[in-house]
């Protein structure tokens, strides 16, 4: 039998690594009961009138969806205060990064994005034959955007910024981000990955109303995976200038907005209200984890997401470990730290004391 001829490009992949299920640990560890804070997920369900929509429109889905979402896109430019033809729709805002790669690289084309960040910008830039320029974190586990700029050549295409940074939590103003965009071709663009802004300091900016209108070079991606507890649907959107957005159309898989994502996400616009004590109950827990973490002796980074970031070098593996095996189940970053989502206080909790006993 002859060997398939894969493309060196993707052979050479990573595989994504999704958080380890709670179910998993359990089987593992021969434990019962356990709770996954790996994944970023938000821990309450949708509010009812989310629930009722995607219930309504579920005998729907013999038929199939429409393919631009032009409903949701009207929706989302209403809510965010846009022109709908600056709205496009994807499968989650990493859907959208994959599109946008898919337009702008080629073989040997640069990508520049600070590291440690989100574990899918390699995986979207390499398959397009993608270089990854990485630049390092700060000693704060922050962007170093006077490096990242430093770092665009020629070759570069796209900047990815992942504000919040995931895994680290920490985030970067508009203002900042102006400065960098002022000092590269305008030709690159700038992707501003929000996947949690709904969790971080309005005093940091809003990219859309404060870059877009004066950079057409600034893309700006968002989801209802997080704040909005959509993450099973997989729904995002990004914002940029109409010509940009006709080209990312381009490369929208055919209905990839699946009916029940569509309506699930303008009901979520539409119980926004409702939706806002559960993130400010985050916000609180948040808080209450950081200022948890800081009394046992840690120097967390600013903690703008809905997740704290644990820097535990090279007991990182250890407490992953110890923690899981009591039935908390983390996300662990070899030789740096542990990423834990912020849930509900009773979870919150079993995580506090799970980290008291393996932390001595």
């Amino acid at each position: 039998m002859s060997t398939p001829r894969v493309r060196p490009s993707v052979e050479s992949l990573p595989a994504y690594r999704p958080g380890k299920a709670a179910e998993q640990a359990e089987e593992e560890h021969g434990i019962s009961d356990a709770i996954k804070l790996a994944s970023n997920e938000n821990p309450y369900e949708p509010v009812p009138a989310v629930v009722a929509a995607i219930a309504e429109a579920a005998a729907g889905v013999n038929r199939y969806p429409d393919h631009l979402a032009l409903d949701l896109r009207a929706a989302i430019a209403r809510w965010i205060g846009v022109e709908s033809t600056q709205v496009t729709a994807g499968c989650g805002s990493v859907g959208l990064l994959r599109q946008l790669c898919m337009a702008f690289v080629d073989p040997g084309d640069e990508v520049v994005y600070p590291w440690l960040s989100f574990e899918a910008y390699p995986i979207s830039v390499t398959t397009m034959g993608g270089v990854p320029v990485t630049v390092p974190l700060t000693a704060e586990h922050a962007f170093d955007l006077d490096a990242v700029a430093d770092a665009v050549t020629p070759k570069t295409k796209l900047v990815l910024l992942a504000t919040p940074n995931n895994p680290t939590g920490t985030a970067v103003s508009t203002a900042a981000i102006a400065e960098l965009v002022g000092r590269i071709p305008d030709d690159v663009i700038v992707l501003v990955d929000e996947a949690y802004r709904e969790f971080t300091d309005p005093a940091l900016g809003d990219p859309v109303h404060d870059l877009l209108p004066h950079h057409d070079n600034v893309v700006v991606s968002r989801t209802f995976s997080k704040a909005y507890g959509l993450a099973g649907l997989r729904t995002g959107y990004m914002v940029a200038e109409p010509e940009l957005i006709v080209t990312v159309d381009k490369l929208l898989l055919p209905f990839t907005n699946n009916l029940l994502a569509q309506v699930a996400a303008i009901a979520a616009i539409e119980a926004a209200d409702d939706i806002q004590p559960r993130i400010d109950a985050l916000l609180a827990e948040r808080a209450r984890l950081v200022e948890a973490f800081t009394d046992r002796g840690l120097k967390l980074p600013d903690a703008q997401a809905n997740f704290v970031f644990l820097p535990l070098g090279e007991r990182t593996d250890e407490v992953y470990l110890g923690l899981e095996r009591q039935g908390v189940v983390t996300r662990p970053f070899a030789g740096t730290g542990i990423r834990v989502t912020v849930s509900t206080e009773v979870e919150n909790n079993r995580l506090l004391a799970a980290f008291d006993n393996v932390w001595t």
